[in-house]
């Protein structure tokens, strides 16, 4: 794939699910979406073997055109509070998390291959630190 420009778009959405949705659903001329401090929350409970009361299943806002990376945590109070959303159309760049640069909730990096060359990405959480 020859690509020449890359259409990005960021967004702060203040935990705001409403919000996340009108981003996913009308920024579908934009490559990349770059999104701070979304909402999680319980999506469904999958049986275990192990727990009693079950898996819970904690996730965020889902789309088929879209390919999501974040950093999954096993802790509730972890989540990532970064994402990033990756338009379908791209998907012969292979995109990749890169936890072994950079392994923080508040940071992703990603990285693809296009014409011989590697580029990388970075969506950061601002916050007080």
């Amino acid at each position: 794939m020859n690509l020449k420009n890359l259409h990005l778009f960021s967004q702060n959405v203040c935990k705001n699910r409403l919000l996340t949705k009108i981003i996913l659903e009308n920024k579908k001329e934009f490559d990349i979406l770059f999104i701070q401090e979304l909402l999680w929350s319980f999506i469904w409970n999958i049986p275990s073997s192990s727990n009693k009361e079950s898996d819970k299943i904690i996730g965020t806002s889902n789309y088929p055109i879209w390919i999501i990376f974040f950093m999954q945590s096993h802790n509730d109070n972890e989540n990532s509070r970064v994402i990033i959303y990756i338009n379908a159309r791209l998907i012969q760049l292979h995109f990749a998390l890169r936890k072994n640069i950079l392994n923080h909730r508040d940071i992703n990096c990603i990285f693809f291959f296009n014409n011989g060359f590697i580029f990388f990405m970075i969506n950061i959480y601002p916050d007080e630190h």
